[in-house]
């Protein structure tokens, strides 16, 4: 796979920044979070993290860097690229924003996630903030794309199909499961 031409193939196929921000929110608490990719040894990989199990939202889930939107935030992208650098040390300045995907609301915690698609440089230092991070990892996409599935998941007493994909012993699931469906499905598989 050539990353680079599969990121070019994908930037006409996400909805521009100014247009991901004019969206309405599908749920109460305005929430955003960064997909980064990056050329992993000339495989293109998603920037995933891991929560760690102690927290009170989500915890020991596999996620994208985000988070809540402070109030005087002059915008959703400006949660983003904040969580970003918090959460997994990357500052604003080494993403490059290519476009955004569908918002998405969690289920069963009401956060409305606005996705935006980012590319990092190969190599650019990872650094887990304690607090928040276990874990952070790169996640090839030809292997999210071959261990898509669907499944029956349970949150909160609430049973709900959703996408879902293996990795490592765990499976992602829930919003960010959506966020990846969503941004697999522009990609294609023969991209992978």
């Amino acid at each position: 796979m050539d990353p680079a031409g599969t990121i070019a193939r994908l930037q006409p196929l996400l909805l521009s920044v100014e247009t991901a921000l004019d969206l309405e929110p599908p749920a109460a608490v305005e929430s955003a979070v960064l997909v980064p990719l990056t050329d992993d040894n000339g495989v293109l990989s998603v920037i995933l993290t891991r929560r760690r199990d102690d927290l009170r939202h989500h915890a020991g889930e596999y996620s994208f860097p985000g988070g809540r939107r402070d109030p005087g935030e002059v915008n959703l992208l400006a949660t983003a690229l904040r969580e970003t650098h918090e959460e997994i040390g990357i500052p604003p300045t080494q993403v490059q924003l290519i476009g955004a995907l569908q918002p998405t609301a969690t289920i069963a915690t009401g956060f409305s996630v606005h996705p935006f698609v980012g590319v990092v440089p190969t190599g650019t230092a990872l650094i887990a903030a304690p607090d928040e991070v276990a874990e952070i990892l790169l996640v090839p996409l030809a292997d999210l794309i071959a261990g898509a599935d669907r499944a029956v998941m349970k949150r909160r007493d609430l049973a709900f199909r959703t996408a879902v994909f293996p990795v490592n012993e765990r499976v992602i699931w829930g919003a960010t499961a959506r966020i990846l469906s969503d941004l697999l499905a522009r990609i294609g598989p023969a991209s992978a």
